[in-house]
Protein backbone atom coordinates (compact mmCIF):
# COMPACT_ATOMS: atom_id res chain seq x y z
CA UNK A 1 0.00 0.00 0.00
CA UNK A 2 1.46 3.33 -0.69
CA UNK A 3 1.21 5.33 2.14
CA UNK A 4 1.53 9.15 1.31
CA UNK A 5 5.31 8.93 3.76
CA UNK A 6 6.49 5.82 1.33
CA UNK A 7 5.79 8.27 -1.56
CA UNK A 8 7.12 10.94 0.00
CA UNK A 9 10.37 8.85 0.45
CA UNK A 10 10.29 7.54 -3.52
CA UNK A 11 10.17 10.97 -4.32
CA UNK A 12 13.37 11.62 -2.23
CA UNK A 13 14.94 9.09 -3.88
CA UNK A 14 14.15 9.89 -7.36
CA UNK A 15 15.46 13.65 -6.85
CA UNK A 16 19.22 11.64 -5.43
CA UNK A 17 19.48 8.59 -7.44
CA UNK A 18 16.60 8.21 -9.41
CA UNK A 19 14.86 9.18 -12.67
CA UNK A 20 12.01 11.81 -11.96
CA UNK A 21 10.23 14.64 -14.18
CA UNK A 22 13.36 16.92 -14.95
CA UNK A 23 15.62 13.53 -15.86
CA UNK A 24 17.98 14.96 -13.86
CA UNK A 25 19.45 13.40 -9.98
CA UNK A 26 22.05 14.39 -7.83
CA UNK A 27 24.22 11.00 -8.25
CA UNK A 28 24.11 11.85 -11.76
CA UNK A 29 25.28 15.11 -11.44
CA UNK A 30 28.15 14.95 -9.14
CA UNK A 31 28.97 11.27 -9.70
CA UNK A 32 31.63 12.46 -12.48
CA UNK A 33 32.17 15.84 -11.08
CA UNK A 34 36.05 16.43 -10.34
CA UNK A 35 37.21 17.93 -7.05
CA UNK A 36 38.73 20.97 -9.64
CA UNK A 37 34.88 21.39 -11.34
CA UNK A 38 33.90 21.45 -7.53
CA UNK A 39 35.43 24.13 -6.39
CA UNK A 40 35.55 26.39 -9.07
CA UNK A 41 33.85 29.31 -8.80
CA UNK A 42 31.46 29.90 -12.34
CA UNK A 43 30.78 33.79 -12.00
CA UNK A 44 29.52 34.62 -8.61
CA UNK A 45 27.47 31.38 -8.61
CA UNK A 46 28.21 29.19 -5.51
CA UNK A 47 30.73 26.38 -6.40
CA UNK A 48 28.86 22.81 -7.20
CA UNK A 49 30.85 21.80 -3.86
CA UNK A 50 28.98 24.42 -1.93
CA UNK A 51 25.52 23.81 -3.33
CA UNK A 52 26.40 19.88 -2.70
CA UNK A 53 26.92 20.75 0.61
CA UNK A 54 23.95 22.53 0.86
CA UNK A 55 21.55 20.10 -0.14
CA UNK A 56 23.17 17.56 2.06
CA UNK A 57 23.25 20.07 5.01
CA UNK A 58 19.20 20.36 4.98
CA UNK A 59 18.84 16.41 4.80
CA UNK A 60 21.22 15.88 7.74
CA UNK A 61 19.49 18.45 9.84
CA UNK A 62 16.02 17.37 9.25
CA UNK A 63 16.84 13.81 10.14
CA UNK A 64 18.21 14.30 13.25
CA UNK A 65 14.35 15.53 14.00
CA UNK A 66 13.31 12.09 12.59
CA UNK A 67 15.70 10.67 15.48
CA UNK A 68 14.01 12.05 17.78
CA UNK A 69 16.81 15.21 18.39
CA UNK A 70 16.53 18.31 18.26
CA UNK A 71 16.61 20.79 15.23
CA UNK A 72 20.01 22.50 15.48
CA UNK A 73 21.01 23.75 12.07
CA UNK A 74 20.86 27.46 11.34
CA UNK A 75 20.44 28.55 7.95
CA UNK A 76 23.76 31.22 8.25
CA UNK A 77 26.15 27.97 8.32
CA UNK A 78 24.18 26.30 5.12
CA UNK A 79 26.82 26.98 3.04
CA UNK A 80 30.08 26.91 5.20
CA UNK A 81 31.91 23.31 4.29
CA UNK A 82 34.65 22.48 4.97
CA UNK A 83 37.65 23.05 2.28
CA UNK A 84 38.01 19.25 0.22
CA UNK A 85 42.03 18.36 0.72
CA UNK A 86 41.85 16.13 -2.57
CA UNK A 87 39.59 13.96 -4.25
CA UNK A 88 39.13 11.01 -2.36
CA UNK A 89 37.65 13.58 0.12
CA UNK A 90 35.58 15.00 -2.47
CA UNK A 91 34.44 11.77 -3.81
CA UNK A 92 33.85 10.49 -0.08
CA UNK A 93 31.79 13.79 0.66
CA UNK A 94 29.05 12.64 -2.51
CA UNK A 95 29.07 9.29 -1.33
CA UNK A 96 28.02 10.69 1.70
CA UNK A 97 25.80 12.59 0.84
CA UNK A 98 23.67 10.13 -1.63
CA UNK A 99 24.08 7.50 1.56
CA UNK A 100 22.56 10.42 3.79
CA UNK A 101 19.34 10.59 1.42
CA UNK A 102 18.58 6.99 1.49
CA UNK A 103 19.07 7.11 5.48
CA UNK A 104 16.89 10.43 5.33
CA UNK A 105 13.68 8.17 3.34
CA UNK A 106 14.20 5.39 4.96
CA UNK A 107 13.40 7.00 8.03
CA UNK A 108 10.46 8.83 6.05
CA UNK A 109 9.01 5.50 5.24
CA UNK A 110 9.02 4.68 8.68
CA UNK A 111 6.46 7.73 9.66
CA UNK A 112 2.92 7.31 10.21
CA UNK A 113 1.01 9.90 7.98
CA UNK A 114 -1.03 10.93 11.09
CA UNK A 115 1.93 12.92 11.87
CA UNK A 116 2.04 15.10 8.42
CA UNK A 117 -0.03 18.00 8.79
CA UNK A 118 1.34 17.98 12.92
CA UNK A 119 3.69 21.19 13.82
CA UNK A 120 7.84 20.20 12.89
CA UNK A 121 9.68 21.11 15.79
CA UNK A 122 8.02 24.39 16.39
CA UNK A 123 4.86 26.66 14.71
CA UNK A 124 7.09 28.56 13.04
CA UNK A 125 8.69 25.81 10.75
CA UNK A 126 5.04 24.67 9.46
CA UNK A 127 4.20 21.08 9.78
CA UNK A 128 5.88 17.74 8.71
CA UNK A 129 4.36 17.49 5.24
CA UNK A 130 5.55 21.16 4.44
CA UNK A 131 9.19 20.34 5.87
CA UNK A 132 9.94 17.19 4.12
CA UNK A 133 8.47 17.75 0.72
CA UNK A 134 10.19 21.44 0.83
CA UNK A 135 13.55 19.54 1.00
CA UNK A 136 12.52 17.59 -1.79
CA UNK A 137 11.65 21.10 -3.59
CA UNK A 138 14.57 22.45 -2.22
CA UNK A 139 16.89 19.41 -3.75
CA UNK A 140 15.71 20.15 -7.55
CA UNK A 141 15.88 24.15 -6.96
CA UNK A 142 20.00 23.14 -6.47
CA UNK A 143 20.36 20.47 -8.78
CA UNK A 144 19.66 22.49 -11.53
CA UNK A 145 22.01 25.10 -10.41
CA UNK A 146 24.50 22.05 -10.09
CA UNK A 147 23.46 20.93 -13.90
CA UNK A 148 23.77 24.52 -15.39
CA UNK A 149 26.67 24.99 -13.24
CA UNK A 150 28.12 21.97 -14.97
CA UNK A 151 27.05 22.92 -18.31
CA UNK A 152 29.10 26.45 -17.88
CA UNK A 153 32.34 24.56 -16.72
CA UNK A 154 32.42 21.88 -19.77
CA UNK A 155 31.11 24.01 -22.44
CA UNK A 156 32.52 27.53 -21.84
CA UNK A 157 31.23 30.39 -20.16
Amino acid sequence: MNTVTSLIAKHLREVHVGVNWSWSNVKDQLEDITLEEAITQVYDLNTIATLAFHIHYYIAGVTEVLHNRPLVIKDKFAFDHPPFENEEEWKSFVNRTLNAAENFAQLIEKLDDEILPTVFVEEKYGNYYRNLVGIIEHCHYHLGQIAIIKKILRHGK
